[in-house]
């Protein structure tokens, strides 16, 4: 019998995330706005397309002034939805149903709500708590969650939550134990890695029930950092991420890849103009940071959506850092803008509905993330590793050979094995004789030996291996 060695590596694989693109296409992010209700809606300023995907802003010129005025006077936006008076339920089954259900298949998703301070951002993220009716996005994802994970019985579902907020460029955890005065950048970062960005430090809880999740909702809005605004008594000073995560593996099959995604919900800090509120002293410092983060979210828009950018400038800020998978990765994104109706916020209207247009310039490519669970993968590997000894010992059996042993070798039999080669390459003897280690690993000891050595069969000395 005889065995020619030829050297070759097989590439490893590294056993880690791996992504299964959904499509070949690219998906625009999607953009609605959320128009707050007010007794004292501009009819002749605003106006909705019939099909209330656009919406059409008008400003009338002030003749009394008496003076040339060439600024533009009417603006048209269009977008995926526009919602004016319509309930949360409806904002829900509009804006985050079809991002929650792809989660749940193993797509990460993005709801932002973006707008000026008092627009409603908050009541269309989190609700109101003393109304069941008129909660918000978050604990809707979070029941609708739960609800298909009971339906799912075919598959174990595990749910885990997260709450960061960004306060001054500051992060901090909202369901950490430790007051928020003590804790800072020193203890969290956003660190990215090859498949995507998390934050060091931060803090995640697992959650059994839908109770457990609100709980964990409840317990960190308690601890927002929140200030009395001219726009808003209770405005919310910081940019908040309520994310979901979610792990789906089979009961049926055992293999060991299973399925992981999350489902980031962004409340940003309100936008606004210094000069028009009035801010003063730490309201000031506050809207200050706001202001500057939303600008570098909105540069990062922008160098998203020119394709000829190589560059993406994601850490300016923590903001746009922490969302970079949200904003150019892997995931369905969503982003709800809300406007005040009145004459008065026109200008922040404006300036909210550009940043929604610009938004749906941007292109994500949603993909199922799957991952390998290495405990499971170590049994399987174990049962293949069992059946092919079984299965080996069975041939030997058919084929009427003495049985052969495939247990590692002993140090005198591997010693033997190197005596012989290195006695080889230096030309002492003509032939290695291995009969002795006679099995599959003795076999591989040998081969590895030789290509440590630099050993070419076919190039060097043309010699083969006889047993």
């Amino acid at each position: 019998m005889c065995i020619c060695l030829i050297s070759s590596r097989c590439p490893h694989k590294p056993l880690s995330l791996f992504i299964v693109t959904m499509s070949e296409k690219k998906r625009k992010v999607h953009a609605f706005v959320r128009v707050k209700p007010t007794a004292n809606f501009p009819q002749d300023m605003i106006k909705y397309g019939p099909d209330n995907k656009s919406i059409d802003i008008y400003i009338r010129r002030d003749v009394k002034k008496g003076v040339v005025n060439n600024k533009q006077t009417d603006w048209s936006f269009k977008l995926d939805g526009v919602l004016h008076n319509v309930s949360q339920d409806s904002v829900y089954d509009a804006v985050a149903r079809d991002v929650v259900s792809q989660a749940l298949d193993g797509y990460n998703g993005t709801i932002m709500c973006y707008g000026q301070t008092g627009a409603g951002k908050t009541y269309t993220m989190t609700g109101a708590t003393e109304n069941y009716k008129h909660r918000g996005i978050i604990p809707r994802a979070i029941q609708q969650v739960f609800r298909a994970a009971e339906k799912r019985i075919d598959q174990s579902i595990t749910v885990r939550i997260s709450y960061l907020e960004i306060y001054n460029e500051t992060l901090f955890d909202l369901l950490s134990t430790m007051p928020h005065s003590m804790l800072g950048d020193t203890q969290m970062a956003v660190v990215e890695y090859p498949h995507g960005v998390f934050v060091k430090g931060l803090s995640v809880h697992p959650a059994s029930h839908e109770e457990d999740a609100l709980n964990l909702l409840f317990e960190g809005e308690t601890n927002r950092i929140i200030g009395e605004h001219t726009l808003n008594k209770n405005s919310s000073r910081s940019h908040c991420i309520f994310t979901i995560y979610i792990e789906s593996r089979s009961r049926i099959l055992s293999d060991a890849i299973y399925i992981a995604s999350k489902i980031n919900l962004v409340d940003l800090a309100g936008s606004e103009r210094l000069g028009k509120t009035g801010s003063e002293g730490q309201v000031l410092k506050e809207a200050t940071y706001i202001n500057k983060s939303l600008s570098f979210l909105e540069q990062a828009i922008i160098a998203l959506a020119d394709r000829k950018r190589d560059h993406v400038p994601f850490r300016q800020s923590k903001l746009t850092h922490a969302l970079k998978d949200s904003l150019g990765g892997n995931c369905n994104t969503v982003l709800v803008a809300n406007i005040y109706g009145e004459a008065a916020q026109i200008e922040e209207t404006l300036s909210s509905l550009r940043f929604a247009t610009r938004m749906r310039w941007v292109t994500t490519e949603p993909a199922i993330n799957e991952k390998y669970d290495p405990e499971r993968m170590v049994k399987s590997l174990e049962k293949e590793i069992f059946l092919l000894k079984q299965e080996l010992t069975m041939r030997d059996c058919l084929a009427n050979r003495s049985p052969v042993t495939y247990d590692p070798l002993n140090e005198n039999q591997i010693a033997e094995i190197n005596s012989q080669v290195h006695r080889y390459l230096e030309g002492a003897i003509d032939e290695i004789d291995v009969s002795s280690c006679l099995t599959d690993r003795g076999l591989y000891n040998l081969c590895n030996a030789l290509n440590l050595a630099g050993f070419q069969p076919l190039s060097a000395r043309g010699k083969e291996i006889s047993l």
